[in-house]
C-alpha cells in the first residue's frame, strides 16, 4: 500500500538523507561533484524557511521517496501557482507506478496553477513526467522550453482543478 504524508522540519534527517541520493542521481546531468568527505551536500534547512510543503512516500511503511512543492513565482510571476521543486523515489520503488501516483497527490493536495520544470538534458525524467502529466491532464497542459543559469528546462504548466 503506498502512503504520503506531509511533513514538517521533524523529518529534517529522513530529507537530508534521501536529498544525498537524489543528489547523487542530479549529479550525471548537472555536473556535481561529491565533496571531499564523499557526500553531495544540499542545505535542506532552506525548505523549512521557504513557502515549501514536503510529502514523504512509503511503500508498506517503507520509506520511499519524496516530493517538494514550491511557489512558481519566480518562474510564473504568480505566488498562489505552485512548482515541483523536486520529486525522488528510491531506486528500489521505481517503475511500480510510485512516481506518478506520488506526483499526483502533489497536484490533488493544492488544486490550481502548477509548474513542472525538467532539465531539458534529463531524458529520462522529461518521459517521466510528460507521461504522468498526459495521464493527470490528458492533452490539457502547455510545454515551453526555457533557459534558466545557462540550462535548458522544458516547463509543462496546468491546472490540476477538477482534476
Amino acid at each position: 500500500m503506498i502512503t504520503f504524508e506531509c511533513v514538517g522540519i521533524e523529518a529534517e534527517p529522513i530529507l537530508r538523507s534521501l536529498y544525498q541520493l537524489y543528489i547523487h542521481d542530479m549529479s550525471e546531468w548537472l555536473a556535481l561533484e561529491a565533496g571531499a568527505e564523499g557526500r553531495f551536500d544540499f542545505d535542506t534547512g532552506v525548505l523549512w524557511r521557504a513557502d515549501s510543503a514536503v510529502h514523504l512516500a512509503r511503500v508498506d511503511g517503507s520509506l520511499a521517496g519524496f516530493g517538494v512543492v514550491q511557489s512558481a513565482k519566480p518562474w510564473l510571476g504568480r505566488a498562489a501557482a505552485r512548482d515541483v521543486k523536486d520529486l525522488f523515489v528510491l531506486r528500489r520503488h521505481r517503475r511500480q507506478g510510485l512516481g506518478r501516483a506520488l506526483a499526483q497527490h502533489l497536484w490533488r493536495e493544492v488544486p490550481g496553477e502548477w509548474l513542472v520544470r525538467v532539465l531539458a538534458a534529463n531524458r529520462p525524467a522529461g518521459t517521466f513526467w510528460r507521461a504522468a502529466v498526459r495521464d493527470f491532464r490528458g492533452d490539457g497542459f502547455e510545454e515551453s522550453v526555457a533557459e534558466d543559469r545557462g540550462r535548458q528546462w522544458v516547463h509543462l504548466r496546468f491546472d490540476s482543478s477538477g482534476a
